[in-house]
């Protein structure tokens, strides 16, 4: 039988497959059922520094944060899989000192949700790129257990900041997140919130990148958006990944999803004769891959070709089916 171990943020793991921060962990009861679904880690949903404070916005009462830490006591007391916290801070100050506390309630790691929209336009990118190190660094020098920075993909040379980001003490990179993105109401005229559930097209992304950063990082690298099979589970390991995150699948199939993708994973491996995650990880990245220029541009033009393949066979089809 394969070895599906893993290691994640230098936490031994029973598999890659990790449930990232979501609705399901809001409740101990949640946190338990992932556990018996197969979840190998599971990442508590985000504490935002916001929420933190009380409407007065007074700093000594802050029950969002007290209910935080009081579930992460509990959820640690109760399951035996690592337990990873999630925080998305405004200020340095409530970087540090929630990721304080948060190591202090039982976190076997952190996540940093470094979630924020550049919508003022006098703010240039190197600002923001330098605030986001800065936040890693911070952080870093400020708990003793292993931080995760989960990163947007709108930087303009992710390659860079993954460096960076390496460099100030990142013991992981999670990619990528997925900004909230509203809709309009058209009868209402009016915003309003619309969360879709992602897809595995959306694997596309994160493969590409873990792939790229593969072997030139020190950091452990997990993907996250598109894991909803063994195929997307698979994918990313081959293409360099430690963890394989699910969120959208666990939401839309319940949490025996994590049992039918670790299966599938396995039987995926029997029959190809792999004995262990360790075996094929990266196997496939741009470090290892035949093909190296298949994760850049060079393919642009190759992958445009196929394209106008498929449309000219299209028409061509159409041609023979109508007689025109």
């Amino acid at each position: 039988m394969p070895d599906l171990s893993a290691k994640y943020l230098g936490l031994k793991l029973r598999t890659p497959l990790v449930a990232s921060a979501s609705p399901l962990t809001h409740e101990l009861d949640g946190v338990r059922r992932l556990e018996d679904g197969g979840a190998s880690a599971i990442v508590l949903h985000s504490l935002f520094e916001e929420s933190g404070a009380t409407s007065k916005g007074r700093t000594d009462e802050r029950p969002a944060l007290d209910q935080y830490l009081s579930l992460l006591r509990t959820a640690k007391e109760a399951i035996a899989v690592p337990l990873i916290g999630s925080l998305g801070a405004t200020t340095l100050d409530g970087w540090t000192d929630y990721a304080k506390r948060i190591e202090q309630a039982g976190a076997d790691a952190l996540e940093l949700n470094v979630y924020q929209v550049p919508s003022q336009a006098d703010v240039a990118g190197a600002d923001l790129e330098n605030a986001y190190v800065e936040i890693v660094r911070t952080v870093k020098s400020a708990v003793k257990i292993a931080i995760a920075a989960k990163l947007t993909p709108f930087f303009t040379s992710m390659s860079n900041m993954a460096r960076r980001f390496d460099e100030a003490g990142a013991d992981g990179l999670v990619l990528f997140n997925r900004f909230y993105q509203p809709d309009i109401d058209l009868n209402a005229m009016e915003i309003q919130p619309h969360v879709l559930l992602s897809t595995s097209e959306a694997l596309r992304l994160p493969l590409t990148w873990i792939g790229m950063l593969f072997g030139r990082v020190k950091a452990s690298l997990a993907g996250t958006s598109g894991v909803h099979s063994y195929q997307d589970a698979a994918k990313l390991i081959l293409a360099g990944a430690d963890a394989t995150m699910m969120c959208s699948a666990l939401l839309r199939h319940g949490v025996s999803q994590l049992h039918e993708v670790e299966n599938g994973l396995q039987r995926w491996m029997e029959k190809h004769e792999y004995a262990s995650v360790a075996e094929i990880k990266g196997k496939l990245s741009q470090l290892n891959c035949p093909d190296p220029a298949a994760f850049e541009r060079a393919q642009y033009l190759n992958a445009v070709k196929g394209i106008q393949n498929v449309v000219v066979t299209g028409r061509e089809a159409w041609r023979i089916l109508t007689g025109q």
